[in-house]
């Protein structure tokens, strides 16, 4: 009979349901394509630095990706407003408030210089929204992705759960964490579909010179590979360096590109989730298709918020990027006097990306991968940092400096006292 099958215990018989309760026991049965995505990494690390704070521990963070500052008043102010409007009640357009929309549009031209339409425009989940439906509109199965590495974490498990393949194309300390028109054209293939770039970058904080953006986005536009450029932390750049944006330098570009931001960094509104993704109207309302299937949506009271952000006044922006800034040096100049630890200046968004010698960094604790090393510093120092592992450059960790000066000095001080330097 339907939903019958076998024979529990004392004969009686078992469900369809039980049973297949009983075998998800031993026989998972998530998808392979999700099975295989893992938890990310930054979450992982941060979660454990909660739970030991709970459990009393006086634990630094330096692993999420966030400004510690507030809102700006004006932008919650704005929400407040909105969850009494009762058109924020109800179900809205699926790509996004065509206000929000419109408000992408000017932002864009008056801070990078990038002429759109209000249907270039999708409003998504985050940026990390905006990446994925970038991926799963342009994706076939097999497609080949090129990501530089240090990546941020999430780019290769997006890639995957959209069908396609990632080809890893590292760059190093050398380098400055920035990969040339040589190393992306010797992983290039026939099955090569997208570039993922960013720069700003998380993790590593180097910021790509004007002429190499222009050099990386003609080679893209010379073979036909669509760019999808990660412009998240385009205000914060720190002395010499300066934001490019590709589709603004390399015109030829624009009809194979994707340009992903967000209010989260910018605005310190990481818990708002709003991003929005900019490209060819045909992308867009893909994206939008999708959204309609999926989130819906994007929380209206949020989007209002956004509003308020992007046509809003900067100053609070500006203030926080002196911050980092001065934060920024701090940390080189503390990362640059422990033992074993060859730290680069951050030249962009919130992060030092230093690399470490373990046996140096951290003598006497056995530690012989930059794992081990982020695994002692939180264990025995009480420091959250992220290992380069979980950016496809081992050897490497990843300190956000998004974090009061104190505790800044003071986490990189127990660091320091470990080595006996």
């Amino acid at each position: 009979m339907a939903g019958r099958l076998g024979v529990g215990p004392g004969g009686r018989e078992v469900g369809l349901s039980r049973v297949r309760y009983l075998a998800g026991l031993v026989f998972s049965p998530i998808s392979r394509r999700l099975a295989a995505i893992t938890d990310s990494a930054t979450l992982a690390v941060s979660a454990r630095a909660v739970a030991m704070r709970a459990a009393g521990r006086p634990v630094i963070g330096f692993a999420v990706g966030e400004p510690d500052f507030p809102t700006p008043g004006h932008i919650v102010e704005a929400a407040q407003r909105a969850a009494a409007n009762p058109r924020a009640h109800h179900y809205s357009p699926a790509a996004g408030l065509p206000e929000l929309r419109e408000a992408v549009v000017m932002k864009s031209l008056r801070d990078s210089g990038l002429e759109c339409a209000m249907e270039n425009v999708t409003i998504t989940v985050g940026a990390k929204g905006a990446v994925y439906g970038a991926c799963v509109a342009l994706l076939d199965e097999g497609d080949e992705v090129l990501i530089p590495s240090p990546y941020w974490v999430s780019y290769p498990d997006i890639v995957a759960l959209a069908g396609g393949v990632v080809r890893t194309v590292p760059a190093t300390l050398a380098s400055g964490y920035r990969v040339s028109v040589d190393d992306l054209e010797a992983a290039r293939t026939p099955r090569t579909k997208m570039l993922i770039f960013c720069s700003p970058n998380n993790p590593s904080g180097a910021v790509y010179p004007r002429d190499e953006v222009i050099a990386i986005g003609q080679w893209a536009a010379r073979h036909g590979i669509w760019v999808l450029t990660d412009e998240i932390y385009e205000h914060l750049v720190y002395g010499d360096a300066v934001f490019s944006s590709m589709p603004v330098e390399v015109p030829e570009v624009g009809e194979r590109c994707i340009v992903v931001n967000s209010v989260a960094k910018t605005y310190a509104m990481t818990g708002w989730r709003v991003g929005w993704l900019i490209g060819p109207p045909v992308v867009a309302a893909a994206v939008g298709r999708l959204q309609s299937h999926t989130t819906s949506n994007v929380t209206n009271v949020s989007q209002f918020a956004a509003l308020a952000a992007l046509g809003g006044p900067m100053d609070s922006v500006w203030q926080m990027r002196v911050a980092f800034d001065r934060r920024r040096r701090l940390m080189h100049d503390l990362l640059r006097a422990i033992p074993g630890v060859d730290a680069p200046e951050p030249e962009g968004a919130f992060y030092a990306f230093p690399g470490v010698d373990p046996q140096r960094a951290l003598p006497g604790r056995g530690a012989s991968t930059t794992l081990e090393v982020a695994q002692v510093l939180l264990e025995v120092a009480e420091i959250a940092v992220v290992p380069g592992e979980a950016f496809g450059a081992p050897g490497s960790l990843r300190l956000s400096f998004a974090l009061g000066d104190d505790d800044l000095v003071a986490g990189l001080q127990r660091w320091r006292a470990l080595t006996g330097a």
